[in-house]
């Protein structure tokens, strides 16, 4: 039996799918482990992908040529499109998902990928020589070889679940945590943290009266997340709203003190983003109710995941509350909500490329980086997964910057600042979001996934294709002029649009904010049929043309950092004029150009002037 792979990837949930699926892909022997496999992709809390910010990871996971957003379109009961009435740089995707089959069809896309292989077994050591990880051995000890490990461990360090006063030593419900693991990376030397994440009840579909709820449906002409899913042929599956009670807020108070979030038993740090409800009841108690959200686990289950009750207080507090809430006065709960702790290794302690600093070879995606959320796992799953396989091979790294991508946006913020709570994506870190938008990212990524071999050349011809007819159709609509003539002005003045007094070209007539892109079908079509994605983005560069140009206009000052390079190795104490504390954190982050220097916290604009005048007599010298 050969035991020897080029990459083997600890955990098969969101992240190390997609690590593994890129190694493979890019022609690596790669292993991927799973404590059980029956849990491969498993989504263990909320049944839905996407949202502000996610949704926009999830588009450029699909760029770069992961999987996530096709399996998500395969699997979805609903589409939803965010923030239709805002600007185009924060509208994103958010769907509900059957969770069976997202887990079921993912695992059966890892099964038949070529160079892949699927194995269970929990990892209890790392084989480490020479500072270099040279393998992992199992609970049973087998050893297996690899020149790189991807750690994508989610929750399963020292996981633990708290259920009131109960404990309960695992990753996730039912499932073994992982201890020999966390102890030894603690034993080499990795600064190591504690969060803390949940995941609310389960209530069967028959025990909820649906009248006292809000019925919300998904959007009738769904979008899919893929640019290679065709069509979306579902019957949509309604979500439900309510709203706590005050009994419900009542019991909560009355029942702190059993709370282990409250008192003292939880050390992790909690998601400020996503709080618990007893958590939302203590800190907001001017608030007379909160949202619940009544969301289906999928087709072939009664399961409803009760969205907004999460809480670890102990299950005969859980029924109560649960029961004081309008609708759900008879509620079976089927699993009950539950907080786990889990272990997280400080992300600054990575390169941007997610390998570690002290061991050559060995990557961390996931939660494991401090990080909450599938689509943030995923991404970074994709990215530690592309890097290993580029290591392997002896190729350059892949590293996309905070201007190409809210992944790179990700990774920059995890390495240079790390985490003091479980980190989320969301569009107000992307400095750049009016360019780095959802209906772009294949614009942005598409090519750079074709260069690592994740894409087809008729997918690549097809993006090129695409540009092409965004080019010509922008360069039409600034030529043509239209004429104030009765017809064009009735038109206008029918779509609530004021008459022109004068030749006006189209890009000027799209460019108004009550008209979009089907005035210029009727006014003037284009000469040739061009489908959605182009109209769409014709409509976004002409509306938004100045604003665009801004934003390149500062991404371009910004490129202007990142091309002074930092040499590897490079002395900081040699630079006069810094402060020592600047020079620590130099060193300690280690950053390869002025750009990631200038993000460094503590950072001050004297220090980076000082250490760009000394890089560039540097460079003149040499």
């Amino acid at each position: 039996m050969n035991r020897k792979y080029d990459v083997i990837v600890v955990g098969a949930g969101h992240a190390g799918c997609e690590a593994a699926l890129a190694c493979a892909r890019m022609g690596c022997k790669c292993l991927l482990i799973s404590i059980y496999l029956d849990t491969v992709a498993h989504m263990p809390c909320s049944p839905s992908i996407g949202g502000i910010g996610k949704g926009h990871l999830v588009r450029e996971i699909d760029a770069l040529g992961g999987e996530m957003a096709k399996i998500t379109d395969k699997t979805a009961l609903q589409f939803k499109r965010l923030n239709t009435r805002k600007g185009p740089a924060v509208r994103g995707t958010r769907t509900q998902n059957d969770k069976v089959r997202y887990r079921t069809l993912m695992k059966h896309v890892v099964e038949k990928t070529k160079n892949l292989e699927l194995k269970q077994a929990r990892v209890e050591s790392l084989v480490i020589e020479d500072n270099k990880v040279c393998g992992i051995i199992d609970d049973i000890g087998v050893e297996y070889r690899a020149d790189a490990v991807i750690l994508a461990t989610g929750t399963f360090l020292h996981g633990l679940i708290h259920i009131g006063t109960t404990k309960i030593p695992a990753g996730r419900a039912g499932e073994f945590p992982s201890i020999k693991l966390a102890e030894q990376l603690r034993e080499l030397g990795f600064k190591m943290g504690r969060m803390k994440t949940g995941t609310p009840a389960r209530i069967h579909r028959r025990s909820i009266d649906f009248s006292c709820f809000e019925k919300q449906l998904g959007d009738e002409n769904p979008y899919p997340f893929s640019l290679f899913t065709e069509k979306i042929d579902i019957k949509p599956v309604p979500c439900y709203f309510g709203k706590t009670s005050k009994r419900c807020h009542e019991i909560i108070k009355q029942h702190i003190h059993l709370s282990p979030l409250y008192n003292g038993t939880i050390q992790g740090v909690s998601a400020r983003y996503c709080p618990s409800l007893e958590d939302k009841i203590m800190k907001f108690p001017h608030k007379e109710f909160h949202n619940i959200i009544l969301e289906p686990e999928g087709l072939d289950t009664e399961e409803i995941y009760a969205s907004g009750t999460g809480n670890s207080l102990p299950y005969e507090v859980q029924e109560k509350l649960i029961r004081s809430i309008p609708g759900l006065e008879e509620a079976e709960i089927m699993r009950c909500a539950y907080a786990i702790e889990y272990d997280f290794v400080q992300p600054t302690q990575l390169k941007h490329t997610l390998e570690s600093r002290p061991i050559k070879g060995l990557f961390f995606a996931g939660q494991i980086n401090g990080t909450s959320g599938y689509e943030e796992a995923a991404a970074q799953g994709l990215w530690a997964g592309i890097n290993a396989a580029l290591l392997v091979q002896k190729r350059p790294p892949m590293i996309l910057n905070r201007s190409q991508a809210y992944m790179g946006v990700l990774v920059d913020d995890l390495v240079l600042k790390g985490v003091n709570e479980p980190y989320r994506m969301l569009t107000s870190r992307a400095e750049y979001r009016l360019i780095l938008r959802e209906d772009n990212a294949d614009l942005r990524l598409l090519e750079i996934g074709y260069k690592l071999g994740l894409h087809s050349r008729d997918t690549y011809n097809n993006l090129l294709e695409r540009r092409k007819q965004i080019r010509e159709e922008i360069s039409r609509l600034k030529t043509t002029r239209i004429y104030p003539v009765q017809n064009t002005n009735e038109i206008l003045k029918s779509k609530g649009s004021s008459e022109i007094q004068s030749p006006t070209t189209l890009d000027k007539i799209l460019k108004r904010p009550e008209l979009d892109y089907s005035i210029i079908e009727i006014l003037s079509p284009p000469p040739n049929p061009i489908d959605f994605r182009v109209k769409q983005e014709v409509e976004i560069e002409c509306k938004y043309e100045g604003y665009l140009k801004r934003q390149e206009t500062e991404i371009k000052k910004f490129r202007e950092l990142e091309y002074i390079k930092i040499p590897e190795g490079f002395d900081f104490d040699k630079v006069p004029g810094i402060s020592n504390e600047i020079k620590e954190k130099l060193k300690k982050f280690s950053p390869t150009n002025l750009s990631q220097a200038s993000r460094i916290s503590g950072m001050t604009p004297a220090a980076l002037s000082i250490l760009r005048v000394f890089l560039k007599k540097g460079t003149r010298k040499s």
